[in-house]
């Protein structure tokens, strides 16, 4: 069981609001990583921003082995016959952020189950592969911790975002380019995260469990 997942945000609240269960644009989310505060900013078009929270970039937090007060920016991880220079970032779940400097090259398949279960992540770690475009822009791909490869995640974007900034590499505002479509991350002043993204009904059903 993950402790939140920022794409599900956006859809849980979009859903909420359709089906009338709640009659506010601003949804606040009770998740095992804390209280996620969603606002439908364009109901037609399924546009939501989602309040991610404080990253938290401390070893003692993602959990990572190690000085639990250090932080993890740009160090040297080795693993399947490589060395990466990674950050890694929490936000309510751990990530594993690397630079690369063609995304089309990666061989995610190999590199991300061996980097999700490094052992200097006792909790396992998601692991997102960046290539920077422009200072506004990036494209992202995701090895996600129990999932594998996924077309897109919300928490993966913030902490790619996070990790831009840290390293100096974008602005505070960027676009995250997926294989499942596009987010728009804002960390104004290094405290809260924000997400906005489309949500969209693919399907309706029951379901029928014990």
């Amino acid at each position: 069981e993950a402790e939140m997942c920022g794409n599900a945000s956006r859809c849980v609240a979009l859903h909420l609001f359709r089906r009338k269960m709640v009659n506010k644009k601003q949804i606040s989310l009770d998740t095992l990583a804390g209280i996620i505060r969603t606002d439908i900013t364009d109901e037609a078009r399924g546009l939501v921003r989602v309040d991610m929270g404080v990253p938290h970039l401390t070893k003692g937090e993602i959990p990572m082995t190690g000085n639990p007060a250090e932080t993890a920016v740009n160090f040297p991880l080795t693993t399947a016959g490589q060395t990466f220079y990674a950050t890694a970032v929490s936000m309510g779940n751990p990530h594993l952020v690397i630079f690369v400097p063609d995304i089309s090259r990666v061989p995610l398949a190999a590199w991300g189950p061996q980097l999700e279960t490094h052992p200097l992540f006792p909790c396992k770690t998601n692991v997102e592969f960046v290539q920077v475009l422009d200072d506004k822009t990036v494209r992202m791909r995701v090895w996600e911790r129990g999932a594998g490869i996924t077309l897109a995640c919300g928490t993966g974007s913030c902490a790619t975002a996070v990790a831009c900034i840290l390293n100096h590499k974008t602005e505070k505002n960027i676009t995250v380019k997926l294989d499942g479509g596009d987010l728009f991350i804002e960390w104004p002043d290094k405290k809260n995260i924000f997400m906005t993204g489309l949500a969209q009904a693919v399907f309706t059903g029951d379901y029928w469990g014990d």
